[in-house]
């Protein structure tokens, strides 16, 4: 649901002890966690639970269980993509050939910076 994958071993395998899961965040971190049972199959301690949360899941407990029971994504600063983004292709001709400063270009709308782009290209003739 949040994109969690399982890992795999240097050679393409997977684990036989633990069952182990990685997830990019926007950030550029990657957190890290395995599934395993205490040996005597009893329930993990406060001390561990905590640790689990707090390093390897990076949420607290209420965003934890928010999460488990109702399928409440925990803020892990997602990145909103525009649904209307400049085309990479015209923002370097803008930016490169045009001359147009960089965060100017960036503040546009892509249809201001299409209507740029074609005036770009109508003075060049």
């Amino acid at each position: 649901m949040e994109g969690w994958s399982q890992r795999r071993s240097a050679t393409g395998r997977r684990g036989t002890h633990h069952v182990n899961f990685e997830l990019a965040l926007p950030d550029g971190r990657i957190l890290y966690t395995r599934i395993s049972h205490p040996v005597d199959r009893t329930d993990y301690g406060p001390g561990i639970w905590k640790h689990i949360l707090r390093d390897q899941l990076d949420v607290t407990d209420s965003e934890f269980w928010a999460c488990v029971l109702d399928k409440v994504l925990p803020d892990r600063g997602r990145i909103e993509v525009p649904t209307e983004a400049i085309p990479a292709g015209v923002v370097r001709v803008l930016v490169r050939e045009a001359h147009i400063p960089e965060a100017e270009v960036r503040a546009m709308t892509k249809a201001e910076a299409l209507k740029r782009l074609t005036d770009h290209y109508q003075r060049e003739q």
